[in-house]
């Protein structure tokens, strides 16, 4: 199949000179994670929620409110783009030796749609999909943090392990989830509500258990890729913990599905 075939036509994109809250409102009202980035409608780049959580965490940029930061301050400028008569299984190569959720698709040189990992995870569904269990392809070594870290321990830890999710764990037992877009929207939270001079001392006050989600979705080993899927395309989770007997064993994620869909076309 050809990505054509897999992509989103409906483009939401967001000019480099716009600001960061111009993007916050984007993602909230179309509820995605990233935008293709435009000047005068040529792609120049691309912004997940993920870089605006680095970015806004950074010591290099504290104190500064996400209206003071343009688009193209934050944004990934050496995108990576496929045509749309690539076939599945190279596009999903693509992002998984990249490290990248998304892709733009282009035909002559124009954008016309974007591909991402969880329209990938639609195909995850169906008889052949059915017989492949979570423990076959989860990721058993499991990044996670307690309740009690700080926030920008939290965000090290996801730039760190390049990832977009951690289960928070307290004795052995999950009580919750966070999110690049937890962290988006606390550093964000933090930088309106207190003042600029104390902003520096404070930021080490927040804890994981102030932003994280509580009483998370997770999933055991046996259930199928074809239900876990099901379950990602209903809630819009990236990600699920898998718990046996209590004790978190590993995290299924879209880049796990992706690369069994990868293996599978190849």
């Amino acid at each position: 199949m050809q990505i054509k075939n897999l992509m989103s036509e409906d483009l939401i994109t967001v000019d480099k000179d716009q600001n960061l809250s111009d993007a916050l409102k984007l993602f909230r009202k179309h509820n995605v994670s990233r935008l293709p980035v435009v000047n005068h409608k040529e792609l120049v780049g691309i912004i997940s929620e993920r870089d605006i959580a680095t970015k806004l965490g950074s010591s290099k940029s504290e104190s500064m409110p996400a209206s003071r930061f343009h688009i193209s301050s934050v944004m990934v400028k050496d995108v990576i783009t496929v045509p749309e008569t690539m076939q599945l299984g190279e596009v999903a190569k693509i992002m998984l030796d990249n490290g990248i959720g998304s892709v733009p698709v282009m035909k002559d040189d124009e954008m016309v749609g974007i591909v991402s990992k969880a329209d990938f995870v639609t195909l995850a569904v169906g008889i052949a999909f059915d017989k492949i269990t979570v423990k076959e392809i989860m990721t058993k070594d499991v990044v996670a943090v307690a309740p009690t870290d700080r926030l920008v321990h939290a965000r090290r830890q996801m730039m760190d392990a390049n990832v977009g999710r951690l289960p928070v764990i307290d004795d052995d037992e999950l009580v919750g989830m966070i999110t690049s877009k937890d962290l988006m929207r606390a550093f964000i939270d933090f930088r309106k509500n207190v003042p600029e001079k104390y902003q520096k001392t404070q930021i080490k006050e927040v804890f994981v258990e102030d932003i994280m989600s509580s009483n998370p979705s997770y999933v055991s080993k046996e259930m199928s890729i074809s239900e876990v899927s099901k379950i990602m395309m209903e809630t819009g989770y990236n990600g699920l913990p898998v718990v046996e007997e209590g004790k978190v064993v590993g995290i299924i994620t879209q880049t796990d599905i992706l690369r069994l869909i990868e293996k599978l076309e190849s």
